[in-house]
């Protein structure tokens, strides 16, 4: 269950809240587990959710999206989490990317993909990170130099969840000089000539999507592939990963919500010392600082979507005060709930320990948290 929240949602967005959860309950949580041993990345399953309307949830209406807010979203990707924090993250870099093109591409771009990416009869993801450049995206090295009405790519990219399994990858990469200044973004095809896949990357969890380099070797895609303008992609990349911090921080909200109500019914039935653990005053407490740190999370999720929303000028601050906040809470929350249930929590079958898993590559992903923390004082002290 999603408990009742301080600060009452409108009445569609709790509609969206319980469709999002009784897809996640009947679809993603029973089969959760048996993903995450077998490494199986469930696109029918993620394709059902797009049948509702959760892979573009805040692209456009007239670009064929469901034209909602950050909040609505945020909203979902918990509840979807609660089935499945991997499966939930996955659909939230598949939005962003959907978004992206909405919102950055033209009309012949918007034409060409999101009528395939709505849906999800193509599988979107976001490639940025390199070997030499996680939190550092600005000196990423891929370089695409122009050649006629073709870019011609060289370079790697790390970490690229759905790498080799999705069918268009949004690429940073550089075509001009050093900085920010020089960065691009290019829609490539999974079938572009030159473009392949590392092996399937071994995880602490996350394990129901893959995860791959994206190695480019003399590949060439058309000009028509440029999102935007050049030099503009390192702000499209920005602009992503505010919405794509608020979506993390959802995932592990979600992820520790399930952590949470799964340790409340085990303290309730497991006896010890003749009375039910929940009787304890240390199991009473520790449950009560669980709750009131979910629900400091949420709060502070929801303002920065609205922050977000309305195009404040210190929403990206807010975006890095919740990622930073809810990924560091929610990891300790789940963590907490594996130590409620003892040994039993170690064990696969009692699905905690995926939990916990799944929600720690939230702290590094999206910019790690020590860089939130460099994001929020930079704004503090009014630097860039």
């Amino acid at each position: 269950m999603l408990p009742d929240q301080a600060f009452e949602l409108p009445e569609a967005t709790q509609e969206l809240r319980e469709t999002a959860l009784g897809f996640a309950m009947d679809t993603l949580a029973p089969r959760a587990l048996e993903w995450d041993q077998a490494r199986h990345f469930p696109v029918e399953e993620m394709r059902a959710a797009a049948s509702l309307g959760m892979a573009a949830l805040y692209v456009r209406e007239e670009s064929g999206g469901a034209g909602l807010t950050r909040l609505d979203a945020a909203v979902v990707f918990e509840a979807l989490a609660m089935g499945c924090p991997t499966v939930s993250a996955y659909l939230s870099i598949h939005n962003m990317v959907a978004w992206m093109i909405d919102r950055f591409g033209n009309d012949t771009q918007r034409a060409r993909w999101l009528p395939e990416l709505v849906p999800m009869r193509l599988v979107a993801s976001y490639a940025l990170t390199e070997p030499g450049s996680g939190s550092d995206a600005a000196a990423l090295r891929t370089r695409a130099r122009r050649e006629g009405d073709h870019y011609i790519l060289d370079g790697t990219k790390q970490f690229i969840s759905g790498a080799g399994a999705s069918d268009l990858y949004l690429t940073m990469v550089r075509t001009g000089g050093e900085g920010p200044g020089g960065v691009s973004a290019l829609l490539i095809p999974k079938e572009t000539p030159g473009l392949s896949f590392g092996a399937n990357e071994r995880k602490m969890g996350w394990n129901a999507q893959p995860t791959r380099q994206l190695i480019f070797d003399g590949a060439r895609v058309p000009v028509s592939a440029l999102l935007g303008e050049e030099g503009h992609g390192f702000r499209f990349a920005m602009a992503g990963l505010d919405g794509g911090r608020l979506n993390i921080a959802a995932c592990s909200l979600g992820g520790a919500q399930a952590a949470l109500d799964k340790a409340l019914a085990y303290v309730q039935e497991r006896q010890a010392f003749g009375k039910a653990v929940a009787d304890f005053q240390n199991t009473q407490f520790r449950l009560a600082d669980m709750r009131t740190e979910l629900e400091a999370s949420r709060t502070l999720l929801w303002r920065a979507c609205g922050k977000l929303d309305a195009k404040a000028p210190d929403a990206g601050a807010f975006c890095a005060m919740a990622k930073r906040f809810v990924t560091d809470t929610c990891h300790k929350v789940a963590d907490d709930a594996l130590q409620l249930l003892g040994g039993y929590g170690y064990l696969a079958e009692y699905g905690i320990e995926k939990i916990v898993r799944d929600l720690r590559v939230h702290r590094i992903l999206e910019g790690t948290n020590e860089v939130m923390r460099l994001i929020i004082a930079r704004s503090m002290l009014g630097r860039r």
